[in-house]
């Protein structure tokens, strides 16, 4: 048997019960002859608790403390895993991503991993032991301070940790059966996705999907780590993510995987551009500078008697006043006329690597939206999705809308979150 990484979310170790739940797992797979490194998050809603509690003390903490603040989470978890599977009679020591050997840049709050030297846990391997590894975290390369990998994070690290250690697997439980043609919780009648690929689940993931971080499929797809989405309240088999190329999908694959959807995007529109070469580059140089990412970008037509347009572009809420209060400091360079800033916006996505062979998807996606009387404000395409920004408050029945058009509702109410949060 060979080596399996296996990540435990949030909600799968929110309390005692469910440590020891997990921790039997853990112990089944180990019984069975396997190798099995654990990545863990902090336990239920720690995390938002200790946000909450930071931001009590200071309205913007320093990155290095907040960092080192947030990681506690994920300690408490993997000693307390550790102490349940060693009650089952089996030996397991836990390590802070740092001692795990996950190294990444300075980029506090939201870094990236750059490389993996997962020495000791080889060592602890090699004595029969079950290693836990605290996810979300690791240790930068400069300064060897402690760093978190944003929301999610514990995704990356699990299959970061595979592909270091050439697993055959890497297995994300979590609180749902797999991944869905649209979230469960708004779509009743989401069907589960048996097999599917790595091009498609990066689309899905980048469109709101919470299931898998966008950051973790990439990195399962640059190294070809399968990835085996189940839940850890049920011994159903989830979904597997993988290449195309190892034959797991049927030749007549979908043309629509899945609806996705994103409520977590604001949108800026910078008024009154000059239309000239050069304006465009220097608004978004001072997004880039900022570390802000963005998602959709629209510039409209100029106006012919005045010279000016309008640019629109949507990212993260949570980087709303940065980029506000960087755009401003471009004023006197770019002279806009003015920022408009809107967070009542909502993301929704058709995903889907047929589409590109099969005429008429975007037709019958816009028809859809039309008969739900929902109106569009972006539109962004890829040759697997498209994307569309409506009204939050239309989101809910656009995704039922779409997700009914295209033939993706299951015979019965198949779906079932058994945490609760998604994750």
């Amino acid at each position: 048997m060979g080596l399996v990484v296996q990540k435990y979310g949030g909600s799968s170790v929110a309390d005692a019960e469910g440590i020891k739940r997990v921790a039997k797992r853990i112990v089944d797979a180990k019984k069975t002859g396997h190798q099995v490194v654990v990545v863990v998050s902090a336990m239920g809603d720690t995390t938002d608790e200790l946000i909450d509690l930071a931001g009590q003390v200071s309205p913007i903490p320093s990155g290095r403390e907040f960092d080192m603040l947030l990681t506690a989470g994920e300690r408490i978890s993997m000693a307390l895993l550790a102490m349940a599977i060693k009650n089952l009679g089996h030996e397991a020591q836990s390590f802070t991503g740092s001692q795990a050997g996950v190294i990444t840049d300075s980029v506090h709050n939201k870094a990236r991993i750059i490389d993996v030297t997962p020495g000791r846990i080889r060592t602890a391997l090699d004595e029969g032991n079950i290693a836990i590894v605290a996810g979300f975290q690791g240790v930068s390369q400069e300064k060897k301070d402690i760093t978190t990998l944003g929301r999610g994070g514990s995704d990356t690290t699990a299959v970061a940790l595979a592909a270091a250690l050439n697993a055959e697997v890497c297995e994300i439980y979590t609180d749902v059966d797999g991944v869905f043609t649209a979230d469960p919780r708004v779509v009743k009648k989401a069907r589960k996705i048996d097999r599917i690929s790595f091009e498609d689940m990066l689309e899905l993931a980048s469109s709101g999907s919470k299931v898998l971080l966008h950051r973790c499929v990439e990195y399962a797809r640059r190294y070809n780590i399968p990835i085996h989405v189940r839940s850890s309240f049920s011994g159903l088999q989830g979904t597997w993510v993988s290449n195309d190329s190892q034959g797991d999908r049927t030749v007549e694959q979908a043309i629509i995987s899945g609806v996705a959807h994103d409520t977590s995007e604001a949108k800026i529109t910078v008024v009154g551009v000059p239309d000239k070469p050069g304006e465009a580059a220097k608004i978004f140089r001072a997004i880039a500078d900022n570390q802000i990412n963005i998602d959709m970008v629209v510039q409209n037509v100029s106006a012919a008697s005045t010279g000016l347009t309008d640019i629109s572009f949507t990212l993260p809420k949570a980087e709303g006043r940065k980029a506000i209060d960087a755009l401003e400091k471009t004023r006197s360079t770019v002279e806009f006329d003015s920022l408009r800033y809107d967070d009542q916006i909502a993301k929704i996505s058709l995903v889907g690597a047929g589409m590109k062979t099969n005429p008429g998807v975007t037709a019958g996606f816009f028809e859809a939206l039309s008969d739900a009387g929902v109106n569009i404000e972006l539109i962004s395409t890829s040759e697997i999705r498209i994307s569309v920004v409506t009204r939050a408050d239309e989101v809910d029945q656009a995704v039922r809308a779409v997700h009914t058009a295209f033939g993706l509702d299951s015979e019965s109410d198949e779906a079932v979150v058994y945490g609760g949060t998604g994750r």
